[in-house]
């Protein structure tokens, strides 16, 4: 089995769509149109599951072609790395960050 990525996906696209785009080329195990949590609206992006065979031929056909009237990028799925934390940025916590002898938040010199 092969993780697809879709991205660039109208935010109307539903899974039934990918899945309809994808089955022309094997048998599509899943689909998953990533939502954000709060709004439960799309985030513009999602994962196709499916066998090899056809995953390779769906890459090739299915990038940069339109889909509601969006064109699509289509490329194998990286694994995703646990080690970074969500967002993509280095958690620092607090606020300021390290700023050395200058305090934190709204820290700083007054004169």
């Amino acid at each position: 089995m092969k993780n697809i990525y879709v991205g660039n996906l109208s935010f109307k696209t539903t899974q039934d769509e990918l899945r309809d785009a994808f089955a022309q080329f094997g048998d599509v195990s899943s689909v998953n149109v990533i939502t954000d949590r709060m709004t439960g609206q799309s985030k513009g992006f999602g994962f196709v599951e499916m066998e090899d065979a056809g995953a390779a031929s769906a890459i090739e056909k299915l990038n940069g072609t339109d889909l509601g009237g969006r064109t699509i990028t289509v490329n194998e799925a990286r694994p995703r790395d646990d080690s970074r934390p969500a967002g993509g940025a280095p958690r620092r916590g607090g606020f300021g960050g390290d700023r050395g002898d200058r305090g934190g938040f709204g820290g700083g010199r007054r004169f």
